[in-house]
């Protein structure tokens, strides 16, 4: 008969997946799309400081997106936002330029957004400009490698909740 597989947990899938994702860049100049996680995790700031030139270019989709999150009050769109704004300070010490391009996501592409239709924004932005695309978006890491778009995977740090013990009393 057939043997049933053991399912894998989530963590071993996704283990799996990073394999063949990169995490390293050549110096030279290149054009680069920063996706909404990279932002959020602070990694393109990094990445200028460690050697990458070029043209990054920041999707107004991404601006949107950053910008939806601190309207709801989420600390991650007002990290990601004070990101991409320190980015025009690198200008004058490294060989970077920085450009905003693409059409802000419409009311459907909003609606959507869990579904995947403003990383395609995103990526549409990466495949018209030839650019590599830098993201901490596994799935986006992945469906960008189907399209054959180079990628830049970074890897955000997990963040674990700390273990609460509760002391009571026994009287």
């Amino acid at each position: 008969m057939f043997k049933r597989k053991k399912l894998k947990s989530s963590r071993e899938i996704k283990k799996k997946a990073r394999r063949n994702l990169s995490s390293s860049f050549s110096r030279q100049k290149k054009n680069y799309v920063v996706d909404t996680s990279a932002a959020i995790n602070k990694f393109v700031s990094r990445l200028i400081k460690k050697g990458l030139q070029g043209k990054v270019i920041v999707p107004n989709a991404v601006i949107a997106e950053l910008e939806n999150m601190a309207n709801k009050g989420r600390e991650e769109g007002f990290i990601g936002l004070e990101e991409i704004a320190g980015l025009h300070r690198f200008k004058e010490k490294f060989p970077i330029q920085v450009h905003f391009q693409g059409a802000r996501p419409n009311e459907m592409q909003i609606k959507f957004a869990k579904s995947g239709e403003i990383d395609s924004v995103i990526r549409e932005v990466a495949i018209s400009n030839n650019a590599t695309l830098i993201t901490a978006d596994l799935v986006q890491a992945k469906t960008a490698q189907a399209y054959n778009l180079p990628v830049l995977f970074l890897r955000p740090k997990e963040v674990r909740e700390k273990k609460r013990f509760l002391f009571w009393k026994r009287k």
